[in-house]
């Protein structure tokens, strides 16, 4: 296990919620912020705030230092080829939305196929769903296993000839489920299309190498992973995003603007235009030299550890039921459930009550939801800070729900 010193880097955990230490189970939807990230932030704004690449003063010079150096440390960080490969935008929603315009409207005609799986998130669904609708293809879905994992057989049989883009998650922000993406990515390439990769629940708790998975694309967000909120990281291989044109066009994007036309700068700022966010790059570079000095290795297997402790208190409440890979191996740090027909809302708020986080709705993933035959959950997600003793409250708060809502078990 990581040690709780860790804890203490964390100021908001240090905390009372309705009279109880907080813990807080909801890192899937964000994570918490260290000081080295809260102080990276203050050190921008009171020392170098400036927009960047435009002028020739210290300050600029500063930040431009700042910014283009955390595009480098993310390029690290997932192993990309080149800082050209590097897009900053606001998250993984907006990249995938600028895959999904800036290439999908390139290369989708009628009858293409754009395969993607029943476990997304929405923002890897309605993107597709979109581009289908304006380009005439077929979207397609990929069956899930009853456990809720992927099949590569059943990947083979979704994927075909006439596939043009197979789009899905790394790891699913409600089943916790790790996918063969590497794999998979093969199998869409064998097929002449290319691969998506919605890494927002990979990329804070595993080791990611888009060298190794050979996917086209892959997308995350900073908040997720320490960083600030508003800032994210669209990869791209090269070839692809010099193909695409931009989908956003104003300033700091542009070689050359003219009265009728106009030319674009080089990769990667074709894809950033206007003012980029700056001190998210900065901060979002500080929350990447934070989790490398604690290891992305140690991250996981601390996780794994979590879920498995977490799969096994819970089941010992009469009535629980968990959803996703019974293997704690096969799953990252999520455990998803609801209390027999006590609605995941009033559960989070009963356990709200004890101080503790969690998350209840669709999560974000209602043809899920259906493919579960639910209309909500309750969510625990677990992150670097979070420890046993964590597990333990969160079982005891939902011993108190269950006792609450005695009526209807």
């Amino acid at each position: 296990m990581i040690s709780q010193e860790l804890k203490k880097y964390f100021p908001i955990l240090d905390q009372e919620i309705n009279g109880n230490p907080l813990v807080y189970l909801d890192s899937a939807a964000t994570s918490q912020k260290p000081v080295q990230v809260i102080e990276a932030l203050k050190a921008y704004y009171e020392l170098d705030n400036s927009n960047v690449h435009r002028g020739v003063h210290t300050l600029g010079n500063r930040a431009t230092e700042s910014y283009e150096g955390a595009r480098e440390k993310v390029r690290k960080f997932i192993n990309a080829a080149s800082t050209e490969e590097v897009i900053f935008m606001r998250g993984t929603t907006t990249a995938i939305n600028t895959v999904a315009s800036g290439y999908g409207r390139m290369n989708i005609q009628a009858g293409d196929e754009i395969v993607i799986t029943y476990m997304e998130h929405h923002s890897n669904i309605i993107p597709w769903q979109q581009l289908a609708k304006e380009r005439g293809a077929v979207l397609k879905y990929i069956d899930l296993e009853d456990d809720g994992t992927i099949s590569l057989e059943n990947v083979r049989a979704a994927v075909t000839e006439n596939t043009k883009i197979v789009s899905m998650m790394y790891v699913s922000n409600v089943l916790g489920t790790m996918n063969p993406i590497r794999e998979v990515t093969k199998i869409a390439h064998d097929n002449g299309a290319i691969m998506v990769v919605d890494g927002a629940q990979a990329a804070p708790h595993l080791k990611v190498d888009v060298q190794a998975l050979d996917c086209d694309f892959f997308a995350f967000s900073g908040h997720k992973m320490c960083g600030p909120t508003g800032i994210g990281v669209l990869y791209g291989k090269k070839d692809l995003l010099e193909a695409m044109e931009p989908v956003e066009f104003g300033g700091e994007m542009i070689d050359f603007v003219g009265l009728y036309d106009s030319t674009w700068k080089e990769l990667p700022w074709k894809f950033e235009g206007g003012t980029p966010i700056i001190a998210g790059a900065v901060g979002l570079g500080a929350a990447i030299d934070f989790l490398n000095e604690i290891g992305l290795e140690n991250i996981e297997q601390h996780e794994h550890e979590m879920a498995a402790y977490a799969m096994e208190r819970l089941s010992e409440i009469d009535g629980l039921t968990i959803y996703g890979p019974a293997d704690p191996l096969k799953r990252a740090g999520v455990v998803t459930f609801n209390l027999s027909e006590v609605h995941p809302h009033d559960v989070a708020t009963v356990l709200d009550m004890n101080g503790i986080a969690v998350r209840a709705g669709h999560h974000c993933a209602q043809p899920l939801m259906k493919w579960l035959d639910v209309t909500a959950t309750a969510r625990a997600s677990f992150y670097l800070y979070n420890s046993l003793e964590d597990v333990d409250r969160l079982t005891e708060g939902l011993r108190t729900a269950k006792e609450y809502f005695s009526d209807v078990f």
